[in-house]
């Protein structure tokens, strides 16, 4: 059944569920009071720029370079994303007496430092974001988003090359639009 989306269809789930994933973000900060930690903010902007860039690649419906390059750039969102989400799950995996310590708030570091300084320091210290405030399933909220991250990736990635046409007799990827060639 997955075989048979089209690709505007494709990028538009993948925008969909970027929604989605925001949505409960929101929900669990502004309804649950989980506050988001440095790292959490991080991976709320993969989430952003995976949506918007599939959400452009929706509503554009591209040529076949067009789809793979929208397909390349969502997946290294996803895989920018993981990176992130792994070095959170691996922060909540650590012992207490192994956990970096704390950096400022986000906000004062990004209004105060410049934008390498504040990356570097929430990626270097951070200690904040190992605690583990929400759990499903046994997995807290990093894991689940390092498995969206991957699995976001993936799908983009198995969309992106299934497309390709591998004979003649092949279904187009897009309606054919009159005149064009």
């Amino acid at each position: 059944m997955l075989d048979r989306l089209t690709p505007r269809l494709s990028f538009g789930l993948i925008a969909a569920a970027c929604v989605g994933l925001m949505g409960y973000a929101y929900y669990a900060e502004h309804v649950l009071g989980l506050y988001p930690c440095p790292l959490c903010m991080f991976q709320r902007a993969a989430v952003v720029a995976i949506g918007v860039a599939a959400l452009i690649a929706a509503i554009h419906a591209p040529g076949r370079l067009g789809i793979r390059l929208y397909g390349l750039l969502t997946a290294t969102f996803a895989a920018i994303g993981a990176a992130i989400a792994g070095r959170h799950v691996w922060l909540t995996t650590l012992p207490a007496d192994q956990v970096p310590a704390c950096a400022p708030p986000l906000e004062v570091m990004m209004q105060s430092w410049p934008f390498a300084k504040t990356l570097m320091t929430v990626f270097l210290t951070s200690g904040d974001c190992a605690k583990i405030d929400w759990t499903f399933l046994g997995l807290s909220m990093p894991a689940w988003t390092l498995i969206w991250f991957i699995g976001l990736g993936i799908f983009v990635l198995w969309r992106v090359f299934s497309w390709a046409p591998r004979d003649r007799n092949r279904v187009p990827m897009w309606p054919e639009r009159a005149g064009t060639r």
